[in-house]
């Protein structure tokens, strides 16, 4: 049975210093998959149960699976930059990954925030070396959002999982459905969950087990 390993917490050398991170492996290491979570500013961190709930799902399929903390969070350096030097974060912490696993298939994860800078990671690495193979985003933070801030969010591969709260207060689905249309990108959604998925989290876990077959 390949029974996953303890949860590691390691600091990284980033840009900007040192990052944070959280890894939960399996014994038997199929993949790599990166989870980034909610707004810094707005009390996300990678323990936020939905980064948590997309880790631990990714990680029984194989994945070894890597949550960063952002910018000026716990203990990872440097100061917020609205997702522009996130980017380069999430990169350099992929790069770390492949050189502690090897060039194994890279999955991408988000959440809210976290989800608009995994479309801006994905895009990077879409003509290079390591595309992404697998893509999830939950609530993504796409158009004008609660508290008067505006996402200019990447388009994403064709085949990328992307689950929204009906009842989400913080990114109205019309919100993620304007920028999906031009995709012709189906979306996922769940009937009654708000932005943070409360109660509702297992509908995350079984609908990426339901389009992703272990690796």
């Amino acid at each position: 049975m390949n029974k996953p390993l303890p949860t590691e917490s390691v600091l990284l050398n980033g840009p900007a210093g040192s990052i944070e991170v959280l890894i939960d492996a399996p014994a038997e290491v199929r993949g790599i998959a990166l989870v980034a979570h909610p707004h810094p500013l707005f009390g996300g961190a990678n323990t936020n149960k939905v980064a948590h709930t997309l880790a631990r799902t990714l990680r029984d399929l194989g994945y070894a699976t890597l949550r960063p903390n952002f910018r000026g969070v716990g203990k990872s350096e440097g100061t917020h930059d609205h997702g522009i030097a996130e980017t380069e974060d999430l990169l350099s912490v992929i790069a770390w990954a492949h050189s502690r696993w090897g060039m194994l298939p890279l999955a991408l994860g988000g959440f809210s925030f976290g989800a608009f800078v995994q479309t801006r990671v994905a895009k990077r690495l879409a003509d290079g070396v390591t595309p992404v193979e697998r893509m999830v985003l939950v609530g993504l933070a796409t158009g004008e959002v609660t508290g008067a801030r505006q996402y200019s969010t990447e388009t994403v591969p064709p085949d990328t999982l992307v689950i929204h709260g009906e009842a989400d207060e913080t990114v109205a689905l019309a919100n993620v459905l304007d920028w999906a249309r031009p995709q012709v990108l189906p979306i996922v959604v769940v009937p009654g969950a708000d932005h943070f998925f409360h109660g509702k989290l297992h509908h995350i876990r079984d609908l990426i087990n339901q389009r992703w077959a272990p690796l």
